[in-house]
């Protein structure tokens, strides 16, 4: 399949898909998920074809041996997953007009997930379904139709591109909301492009939907690196944008682990100098963040924390930027890279923060500061800078020296309220 080709069936299925939604009168937020649920099913189907054979072929051939094994497992270690027949596309396209579609969708999603690993149960949408049918029973009919258009042949690689050209026109039509699980792709691409994480332990601790996750995978396929060469760790507050993040992993086919916690409060992955990577794209200036909850942890003290001095009785972080900044610093193993984006206003901030930007600029790991464009995010027109440490950068000519690039004019308008960067300007910056 051709860019073009795939562009056009995108922008087809979206067009279908978000007319359904305007039949319903469905709210974008309310209908994001069930949508990348059925997606994630065509995937399956797509998928489960092209390994059937095989698992079929040594079913049989250890049928009354004993190394006879059930057909679940052998499909999951072949394939990844088991799909049951009632969780075939082509069943649930068939299903009869007086059934319920919200309750086959439901069955399939639980059997699908019935021998699964466990960090990939209770993961794809079940509930929703039910929500949408209560709307207009003729709605996820019509969806499951849609999505048949997608090729019987279409390659994992053509569905994380339809998932995350999803992920993003949802992003864009859920306005605020929206930002809090996407990061604009060609963001995304860059801080790859700059960080270059062929291989090794990537972390993102404001993970969202997975979008770095993904965009270091297409990165590494592209320079014919392999994908088991990564193995990714997401920490994510929302639990259902956890969930898109991990059907993103699974239909990106991509090792890793997403859990479900407050990065504040919670280190799953004992962080501590661990990652070889670190990318991440986290909330801007939080104001509600208590010092009693960072300040005897080191991933948040080491440089110093962002606090108003001599007001002792105050619990309170001015501004969780820097816990953020700290977090990434901290979290680098020895050669370890790091990108992520911060507003402009941390680049110069007074007070405590001026300190920790002073101790972190001291131990020459600060390799390189972006100006952005404004606008370059669905939710804010706030400019914003991407930072990037290089742990390695001590033992180099350019210990003593920070690059910084004003690209506030590079940029191409897609629409009167948003911006981005095009593939060769990607390429230019970086």
């Amino acid at each position: 399949m051709t860019n073009e080709q795939l562009k056009k069936l995108e922008d087809d299925l979206w067009a279908s898909a978000n007319s359904l939604r305007a039949y319903g009168g469905i709210k974008a937020a309310d209908y994001a998920v069930p949508v990348l649920g059925l997606i994630f099913l065509r995937f399956a189907e797509n998928k489960y074809s092209r390994f059937e054979p095989e698992i079929l072929k040594e079913f049989e051939a250890d049928k009354g041996t004993r190394l006879e094994r059930n057909i679940e497992s052998i499909a999951l270690e072949k394939c990844g997953f088991y799909l049951p027949d009632y969780a075939r596309y082509d069943f649930l396209l068939n299903l009869p007009g007086d059934q319920s579609m919200a309750k086959a969708l439901r069955s399939a999603m639980e059997g699908i997930e019935e021998f699964q690993d466990e960090k990939f149960k209770n993961v794809l949408p079940k509930q929703a379904y039910f929500e949408i049918e209560k709307k207009k029973a003729d709605i996820l009919p019509q969806l499951l139709k849609t999505f048949s258009d997608i090729p019987k042949d279409a390659s994992g690689d053509i569905f994380g591109k339809i998932y995350e050209y999803f992920l993003g026109e949802f992003a864009m039509s859920e306005g605020q909301k929206g930002g809090e699980f996407f990061t604009p792709t060609s963001i995304v691409r860059f801080i790859v492009e700059v960080i270059e994480p062929y291989s090794g332990k990537i972390y993102d601790p404001a993970c969202g939907s997975g979008g770095m996750f993904v965009q270091s995978a297409k990165f590494i396929q592209e320079a014919n690196h392999d994908l088991s060469d990564i193995y990714v760790y997401g920490q994510e507050y929302m639990g259902e944008t956890a969930r898109l993040a991990k059907m993103n992993l699974m239909v990106n086919n991509i090792r890793g682990e997403i859990t479900e916690v407050n990065s504040y409060e919670g280190d799953p992955y004992n962080s501590l100098n661990k990652f070889d990577f670190v990318m991440a794209n986290p909330p801007f200036n939080v104001k509600s963040v208590k010092e009693s909850t960072v300040k005897n942890d080191e991933r948040f003290y080491k440089y110093g924390l962002p606090k108003n001095k001599g007001k002792k009785t105050d619990d309170s972080i001015t501004d969780a930027n820097y816990l953020w900044v700290s977090l990434f610093a901290t979290s680098l193993n020895e050669n370890g890279r790091a990108g992520f984006v911060m507003p402009n206003s941390a680049s110069d901030a007074g007070n405590s923060e001026y300190e920790i930007r002073k101790k972190l600029v001291d131990t020459n790991i600060v390799d390189c500061m972006v100006s952005m464009p404004s606008n370059m995010f669905f939710t804010v027109t706030l400019p914003a800078t991407l930072w990037f440490l290089d742990k390695q950068k001590v033992n180099t000519d350019r210990k003593d020296k920070i690059l910084f690039l004003d690209a506030r004019n590079t940029y191409t308008q897609i629409d009167r309220a948003h911006r981005e960067w095009k593939e060769e300007q990607i390429q230019n910056l970086a």
